[in-house]
């Protein structure tokens, strides 16, 4: 068990009058973190301490951000041992997972340290004799990252690296669920020397949640918020983010469809299926939600999918042995997984493989025939259950495909690539692979969703546009006539 403090202004704090939660594993309830629960007060110290940062912050040189970046990059990846420790205790995942997070955050950080000289802007022709007439991006001010327990340690980073090399300074609010995890991250960036008051950490309990978040966005100096969670909490995210008028990035659920052509390579569909369906047991907003299948095909797929998600090991993720299912987050998961499968038989879905858990260590599970008429057709089970629907012809498979609320990831197999692209075209989601898994990451594209998997776009360029200010700016060069 490890106890820790917040990260204001450069200072380890502990939260007003000393207030602090627990975070316990999943798997056996033990205390895994004692962390500070900050106040509504505590939240606010962090906004002035980052305001405060930001006036040298954002007039440091591109080189000084990016060497820092570059910095904080390889002292991420140092910590990768601890971080695999932090992940097992608090969330219940696997060693592989933890290590996956390290690398491809720490590729982040690099990306956006690239991003530092590529903040520009354009010069626009005007109908004014001698206006130079630009579009500028400058830093937005303070920005607020909220980020999940589910991929910690790349979506804690992706609330913090762009926007530092934007020039903004950051207060991050650690999840719940993974304090320790989180202040890793924080603690990789202090160690490469950032300034007092440029990435600030708050941990706070469940309950103060809410009031925690509304005391920062509230305040003039916070210009930007991005969050990465459930569209439930995400849409009040938006709400609070309305009323105070602040702009919000947010990636939120998703249902991602795996459509399998009748002209498609099994073998890579099955493998793609598996990898995108069971990494970190299902619990990731790109996972392979509904995989629908050409009816020419079904039986092969199910077949070979069946055998292989039978296959994959699950285990206690702090014992030695390697597994790819470690622990759920919780028994939540494991109820909400069970009363869908219970569902799904109940109305005519067949059992290919798996099965209903009692802990939170829980099978692959695949779910055969499934219908509209089943909660698995249509809710998010983020969890290592998963349901096949078997489809005729391409119009069928596309109309299923869309046939949910959310739109983040997709994915399309099939032998006839121009084919199997234009399906891929009429998908709505912000993201679609050909003859790719749905769970893919790359800190160069824009990433995000339609529908109820959010607004706006991390990654890249997309990025910079999301956490700059794009100003109109103009210098006239010659004397200017006037009407009047």
């Amino acid at each position: 068990m490890s106890d820790m403090s917040m990260l204001i202004n450069g200072l380890k704090v502990t939260a007003e009058k000393g207030a602090t939660f627990e975070r316990r594993n999943p798997l056996d309830g033990s205390v895994a973190t004692r962390a500070p629960a900050a106040s509504p007060a505590d939240a606010v110290m962090a906004v002035e301490a980052a305001a405060e940062a930001f006036k040298t912050w954002s007039e440091t040189g591109p080189s000084a951000r990016r060497a820092l970046l570059l910095k904080a990059a390889d002292a991420l990846e140092a910590k990768t041992p601890q971080f695999i420790e932090a992940v097992a205790a608090e969330t219940g995942a696997s060693g592989m997972w933890a290590g996956f997070n390290v690398m491809l955050a720490a590729g982040m950080i690099r990306e956006a340290a690239s991003l530092t000289t590529q903040i520009s802007g354009e010069v626009i022709p005007s109908d004014v004799p001698g206006s130079l007439a630009m579009g500028v991006r400058q830093p937005a001010g303070v920005v607020l990252g909220i980020a999940p327990w589910n991929a910690p340690v790349i979506l804690g980073v992706r609330a913090i690296a762009t926007p530092l090399a934007c020039g903004n300074t950051v207060i991050f609010k650690g999840s719940e669920n993974c304090p320790r995890t989180h202040q890793l991250i924080v603690e990789a960036f202090a160690d490469a020397g950032f300034p007092p008051g440029v990435v600030n950490y708050i941990t706070n309990a469940p309950a103060d949640a809410g009031m925690v978040v509304e005391a920062m966005v509230a305040h003039p100096a916070v210009r930007r918020v991005n969050f990465t969670g459930s569209t439930k909490v995400g849409k009040i995210i938006a709400m609070t983010c309305a009323k105070y008028l602040k702009p919000v990035v947010l990636e939120l659920g998703g249902k991602a469809p795996l459509v399998i052509l009748d002209d498609a390579n099994i073998d890579d569909a099955v493998n793609a299926a598996a990898f995108g369906s069971f990494a970190n047991s299902g619990q990731i907003c790109m996972s392979t939600e509904r995989i629908i299948v050409d009816q020419k095909i079904a039986d092969a797929f199910v077949k070979k999918f069946a055998a292989k998600a039978s296959a994959l090991p699950l285990g206690d993720p702090r014992k030695p042995e390697p597994v790819v299912l470690g622990s759920v987050i919780g028994m939540g998961t494991v109820e909400h997984c069970n009363a869908l499968i219970d569902d799904a038989l109940a109305k005519g879905a067949k059992l290919a493989c798996g099965g209903k858990a009692e802990n939170t260590l829980m099978p692959a599970t695949v779910l055969d025939h499934v219908t509209p008429a089943m909660r698995i057709y249509h809710e998010e089970t983020f969890g290592p259950v998963k349901c096949v629907v078997r489809v005729s012809g391409v119009e069928e498979a596309v109309a299923c495909a869309n046939d949910n609320a959310y739109g983040l990831s997709a994915a399309v197999f099939g032998g006839d690539i121009a084919r199997a692209f234009n399906v891929a075209r009429r998908i709505d989601s912000g993201i679609c692979h050909v003859n790719g898994p749905t769970v893919h990451d790359e800190a160069q594209m824009p990433f995000g969703g339609v529908k109820g998997s959010g607004i706006g776009r991390f990654g890249g360029k997309a990025g910079v546009a999301e956490f700059t200010e794009l100003r109109w700016i103009t210098i006239q060069t010659t004397p200017r006539h006037y009407p009047f």
